[in-house]
């Protein structure tokens, strides 16, 4: 194994633990999709859909167009192999994973469910009546609790937003699992429901926990400090991750070496190799990323890997957003290159794109590239035309590699801000 890397090296090496490293396949299906979300080890959820639902991009980023059908039914099946937990914030895991997160849980109780001056213990009376309503009536969506607590001829009248706040701490605390979306809506259920007895069962000690998940950690990135392995599962330990690494090390799994420019304050930043780690001679993809893909989601490794200063606009005031509303990540070949706002018009069947930015070096046929990946998404979401606006310094480039697509001017001055709708109580 080497004990050095180049920055170039470092970026193959990380994309091709992502699965960026290999064509797209020209038919998905269900193998496809469980090998992408493998490598990935979790898929985080969030409800802002401005082009598509955030989880569905990373499939599409790695495999191109695929049915999202697809990846529902694989989703939210009955008795689904995954299932939603606070992993890397709100996110899809192998339900088998499930007991992985206990420490997690166990966390959570104490830091919400254990003060008696707290929300929990203060509202006992409405969490009891959502467990019994779940445990009456088996998987329930929140529309049909919050219709029941209406209709209710015996007992209180249950405040819906305590009702509702009821079940997420249930479900972080472990006591409750989602059981399937319909749309966007979740279905909880008892834990007892959803997850298999023999993992209900398992105990999982925290240090084992935590060991498991940096190994799963190490080898989605392939070359990681303790920085990034740890913000891969959000784990606010460094002494347990450290921990966890030095075991990986002494179990010959991960190897110390140093990447060039990774440094703090004139010194190397401690780096881990995995032993599954590949380097390719090349890596010469393209695609367009969420902004919760695991590859730009820790922004201080996106610096570090691309160079890529990022952040997302949405709070920030229209006539202040530097790139647009919801810009992408764009690569090409082995590097970030650019950004690109999408928006999906859909009662006009056009795809936007909203503003289009060049980082610096972005090769002479990233356009033509880039232009490919907006053709696949339009039709990805079954969108007929694409237009693409005049704010930023590479549109007249994408408007020229896409001849049959519109021009539109951006409107500008203040919008109404859009909220992101959170699909849990906080980080942890």
């Amino acid at each position: 194994m080497k004990t050095s890397l180049s920055a170039a090296e470092a970026r193959r090496i990380a994309l091709a633990a992502q699965g960026f490293a290999r064509a797209p396949s020209r038919s998905v299906g269900t193998r496809q999709l469980n090998l992408a979300l493998a490598r990935m080890s979790t898929l985080q959820i969030d409800s802002v859909n401005v082009f598509a639902r955030s989880h569905y991009m990373p499939l599409f980023s790695r495999l191109g167009p695929y049915d999202t059908a697809q990846l529902d039914k694989l989703l939210f099946e009955r008795r689904s192999p995954y299932v939603e937990y606070w992993a890397h914030v709100a996110a899809f895991i192998p339900a088998e994973d499930w007991s992985l997160f206990g420490f997690r849980m166990d966390s959570m109780r104490q830091k919400y469910g254990s003060d008696p001056d707290g929300w929990f213990l203060q509202n006992s009376a409405t969490v009891d009546w959502v467990r019994a309503e779940l445990r009456q009536r088996g998987p329930l969506r929140p529309a049909q609790i919050e219709h029941d607590s209406k209709r209710a001829t015996r007992g209180p009248w249950w405040d819906w937003d305590a009702v509702k706040r009821s079940l997420e701490h249930l479900w972080l605390f472990g006591e409750v699992a989602i059981a399937g979306r319909r749309g966007f809506e979740r279905t909880y259920a008892l834990a007892e429901d959803v997850i298999a007895p023999e993992t209900l069962a398992r105990s999982v000690s925290r240090p084992d926990a935590i060991r498991e998940l940096v190994r799963r950690a190490s080898r989605a990135y392939g070359v990681a400090t303790a920085a990034d392995l740890a913000d891969y599962w959000r784990i606010n330990d460094r002494g347990a991750v450290l921990a966890a690494v030095a075991e990986l090390g002494d179990l010959g799994e991960l190897q110390q070496v140093s990447v060039e420019g990774w440094s703090r304050n004139g010194r190397p930043l401690p780096t881990w190799l995995h032993r599954d780690a590949v380097l390719p001679r090349r890596v010469d993809t393209a695609a367009v990323l969420t902004p919760f893909d695991p590859t730009v989601w820790f922004r201080d490794r996106a610096k570090r890997l691309f160079d890529f200063d990022y952040r997302i606009e949405i709070y920030t005031p229209a006539s202040k957003r530097q790139f647009g509303y919801y810009s992408l990540p764009v690569i090409v070949g082995d590097d970030v290159v650019g950004r690109v706002d999408l928006k999906a018009e859909r009662t006009a069947s056009r795809l936007l794109v909203q503003s289009a930015w060049w980082e610096r070096d972005a090769p002479v046929h990233a356009a033509a590239r880039l232009a490919a990946v907006i053709e696949d998404a339009a039709q990805w979401q079954g969108l007929e035309t694409i237009s693409v606006s005049h704010w930023g310094d590479a549109t007249d480039d994408l408007a020229g590699a896409l001849p049959r697509a519109q021009r539109h001017e951006v409107r500008t001055g203040p919008v109404r801000p859009v909220a992101i709708a959170s699909d849990a109580i906080t980080e942890a």
